[in-house]
């Protein structure tokens, strides 16, 4: 009898490492990331409840027909259901399995189902046990997983003994399966755990290397291709990414030509030669990454036959709108495999040199952008201007000494608030004050030929934006509209919230409508300047707008954030 039981043993184990073999390759597989570690939120409590509710099924069906009964591994899915899942998962797993168990008929078979929801529920209040006391790593620990299910199978033998009737045939089965079972469900358990704490290591292991190589290569490239998206620059990145990956080569692109390479092959990839191989052109031309194996996708060196590389990786490289501007290539020599984590790491690499170029050139864009706006700031302050200025205050001291005196404070204004620097902001009751030292010195020129109508209501005074953004567009008013007209020139200034919430209008009209036609507002030197320094502060949908009908107005409008008031 003693032998009949150990080969029932054996032939136990070897059922449960079959089981075993299958939990190995689901594990390679998203399905049992959710398994490695205490579940909590619900979808993570589904997967939970279908993975060992499926192990518990299969535990019965690789069982060995012993008599009537049936020696079996179902508790190894019912007990780690309720360790992992919690009370109500492990009752759920021992109830799936258990209904499977009573549908297969037997003399125990409503003792099994009872004791299946048993063992699950009983996982699960050890479960919760832990928790309560703050030893969640005990749950993971497969000397303690092993004890469990033993004592799980331990209870399912009395149970099959309380519920089983005739009590011999209940005793039977017991002394039939009872080794085997409290043997195999044990040994299973702890093994299944151990197996779920060796994919746990290895992916923490596996994250641990690409933060560390991410962080190294991150720190290293810092600043490099933000300082121009050159061949010298992408020389220093493409060697500390050879460094830091390990890989046979690193190349990098634009979009015609190579910029940099190093590793295998550098005597015949020369950095300012053309783009000649297909895998690049074609990732630039899909903007996807392409990955050449040398097995499944060919690769071969379109510039040396007897190249040494057999692999490549190609990532595309991309803007702000998500546009190829280049490409990362990593390759690897023939007959070496791109390592999983190089690959992943490729495609990070990728993205964090994108965000550096982008940086690059936004802060290349702002510097030209404020030379231009200085250049602006000169050609306010010109000669004919200060000498039209000059001639109108001398003409004027003869007949009204205290509004001479008066135009040049406004003069003075005037050249102080032209000193501000160009980046700064300014509010709107600061850049009227502006506009108006320039209007009182026009108006003494003009006399009678100009008129000025200001309505800008209080509550607006203290939104900022852009110094200089309206004097240009009231100069421009003046030079290119009034100052044409036979008659009387009106300029009006007005401000009126606009249509969309939380923007404000500020509109300048003249009543000449000799504005020349254009494309945008942005094609005069000028007003092309106060749009883009508006949109580049607070985005592409603030900035100018023109109405124009001919000799009759043209109406310039600045669209500006009712949020950008002054604090």
């Amino acid at each position: 009898m003693l032998s009949q039981q150990l080969l029932l043993v054996i032939q136990l184990l070897q059922q449960t490492c079959v089981f075993l073999v299958i939990a190995w390759l689901l594990s390679k597989t998203p399905l049992f990331t959710p398994l490695m570690q205490v579940t909590i939120r619900l979808p993570h409590k589904l997967t939970c409840y279908v993975v060992f509710s499926a192990f518990c099924i299969l535990g019965t069906f690789l069982g060995l027909k012993v008599g009537e009964s049936i020696a079996n591994i179902r508790a190894i899915g019912a007990v780690l259901g309720g360790l992992l899942g919690g009370p109500s998962v492990g009752l759920a797993v021992g109830f799936t399995g258990g209904l499977h168990r009573y549908s297969l008929g037997g003399p125990t078979d409503l003792a099994c189902m009872i004791s299946t929801i048993t063992e699950g529920l009983l996982g699960g209040l050890i479960h919760r046990a832990l928790i309560r006391r703050g030893r969640v790593d005990l749950l993971f620990q497969p000397m303690l997983v092993g004890v469990v299910a033993l004592a799980a199978e331990m209870l399912q033998m009395l149970i099959i003994l309380a519920v089983t009737r005739p009590y011999a045939t209940a005793f039977a089965v017991v002394d039939s399966v009872a080794l085997p079972m409290l043997t195999a469900n044990s040994i299973g358990a702890a093994m299944f755990m151990r197996l779920l704490l060796d994919r746990r290591a290895m992916l923490e292991k596996y994250s641990n290397a690409f933060s560390a190589h991410a962080l190294r290569i991150a720190a290293r490239t810092e600043g490099l291709l933000r300082a121009g998206f050159n061949e010298a620059n992408s020389q220093k990145v493409a060697r500390i990414i050879s460094e830091e990956t390990g890989v046979g080569a690193v190349a990098i692109t634009d979009r015609e030509k190579l910029l940099a390479f190093t590793g295998t092959g550098a005597d015949h990839h020369l950095p300012g030669t053309p783009i000649t191989s297909e895998h690049t052109m074609q990732a630039i031309r899909d903007n996807r990454v392409v990955y050449a194996d040398g097995n499944e996708v060919a690769y071969t060196c379109s510039i040396h036959s007897e190249c040494r590389l057999g692999s490549t990786l190609v990532i595309p490289l991309q803007d702000a709108d998500d546009q190829v501007i280049g490409t990362i290539k990593l390759y690897e020599p023939k007959g070496r495999l791109f390592a999983r984590l190089n690959r992943t790491l490729g495609e990070g690499i990728a993205k964090l040199l994108s965000r550096q170029i982008l940086t690059g050139r936004i802060e290349a864009q702002k510097a030209l952008l404020t030379q231009s706006e200085i250049k602006l700031l000169h050609a306010q302050v010109n000669p004919h201007f200060l000498f039209n200025a000059l001639n109108t205050i001398n003409a004027v001291i003869r007949l009204d000494p205290d509004r001479a005196r008066g135009l040049v404070q406004n003069l003075s204004t005037f050249f102080r608030k032209n000193l501000k620097r160009p980046e700064e902001t300014v509010t709107l009751a600061d850049e009227i004050e502006h506009v108006n030292a320039y209007l009182q010195i026009e108006l003494a020129r003009f006399g009678e030929r100009l008129k000025v109508e200001v309505d800008l209501p209080y509550i607006y005074a203290q939104v900022r934006l852009p110094a200089f953004s309206l004097q240009p567009i009231v100069e421009n008013a003046i030079k290119h509209g009034t100052s044409h007209l036979l008659g009387s020139g009106h300029i009006r200034l007005f401000a009126e919230a606009g249509k969309k919430a939380d923007t404000l209008l500020v509109h300048v009209e003249d009543n000449a409508g000799l504005y020349p036609p254009r494309k945008t507002a942005g094609d005069g030197m000028g007003m092309g300047l106060v749009d883009r320094r508006i949109k580049a502060r607070f985005g592409s949908e603030y900035g100018l707008e023109v109405a124009f009908e001919a000799e009759r107005y043209t109406r310039i409008t600045l669209t500006l954030p009712l949020g950008s008031v002054d604090a």
